[in-house]
């Protein structure tokens, strides 16, 4: 397990160096810079914070620079966020995506496995069809029209929680945030568990369960369950991390300082190196997801096995 750990991690490595290149040459060619403003800045100034910044030196050079840099754990300073680093906003950011994102995967598997295993024993009856079509509307609905929708009702209309805000990651504040986050992924993993557990159903040591009398419960949660979980795991790898990092859209309705409304500042402002740090940051934590579910692949089935 050690060394299959270690080479799913050396085999990280060029997939993250691909990465850095296309985030880092795209960010260069995109019009404007991160010293443009309304108020153009002159140029004696302007040459200056460009030399200060290394901005000045051949793209090569830069790029190898933010390599090198990179190999030590600098991720940079802020260009517009003055007085941060990139590491630290991420570090602030991060906390608080993690809080919501976690909490809107454990929403989605807590009401999508339920739904989906329910569809499954449930095959072409109204039960099925209520709760797959409610899927599918789920998955069509994108959340950035869920989320307005939420904070309108429940948060202007009726008044029964905040529109926005994060007060510190109070309960009554994370509701809304959480819920529209979830949806899509209630919507996915439902479909998905309900997929899988028609197909373990039909297997044939399923068959020879029902055969030496088990009942229906036993046969669903002692046989089938687990390997039903199976896809349902590989997809929760880059959700999760998705979830997390990528709830751009949430965290800009509701008013919420995580990593995602940090990315979209930086891509406006042109913050080279705070978005070269999310799109680091994210990259690597897919990786590190997907390790983990390979890993937990073993606990479910126990005919995978991964050889030192």
């Amino acid at each position: 397990m050690l060394s299959y750990t270690l080479k799913r991690l050396a085999q990280a490595i060029p997939t993250m160096l691909i990465v850095i290149t296309i985030a880092f040459f795209l960010m260069r060619i995109a019009p404007g810079g991160p010293f443009d403003g309304e108020r153009a800045l002159p140029p004696e100034i302007e040459a200056n914070l460009m030399a200060a910044y290394h901005l000045d030196e051949p793209l090569w050079q830069q790029y190898f620079r933010y390599l090198g840099n990179l190999v030590q754990g600098d991720f940079g300073p802020s260009f517009k966020y003055k007085d941060f680093t990139v590491t630290e906003l991420i570090m602030q950011g991060f906390p608080v995506s993690l809080q919501i994102g976690g909490l809107a995967i454990l929403l989605a598997l807590a009401i999508g496995l339920p739904l989906g295993i329910i569809a499954a024993l449930k095959r072409n009856t109204a039960v099925d069809y209520t709760v797959m079509g409610t899927a599918l509307a789920g998955i069509a609905v994108p959340n950035f029209v869920v989320a307005p929708v939420l904070a309108l009702v429940f948060g202007v209309l009726l008044g029964w929680l905040p529109a926005g805000g994060w007060n510190d990651g109070a309960l009554p504040n994370l509701i809304l945030p959480v819920i529209a986050l979830s949806i899509q992924q209630i919507a996915y993993i439902a479909r998905m568990m309900r997929a899988s557990m028609i197909e373990v159903m039909g297997s044939h040591y399923i068959r020879t369960a029902r055969a030496k009398g088990l009942t229906e419960a036993e046969v669903v949660w002692r046989h089938a369950l687990r390997p039903a979980l199976l896809p349902v795991t590989s997809y929760l790898g880059p959700a999760i991390a998705g979830i997390i990092t990528g709830s751009v859209v949430i965290e800009q309705i509701f008013g919420i300082p995580g990593i995602g409304r940090y990315f979209v500042q930086g891509a406006l402002n042109r913050d080279y190196t705070l978005v070269m740090g999310t799109v680091v940051f994210y990259g690597a934590l897919i990786v590190l997801m997907n390790l983990i579910v390979d890993l937990i692949y073993s606990a479910l089935d126990p005919q995978i096995r991964y050889d030192d």
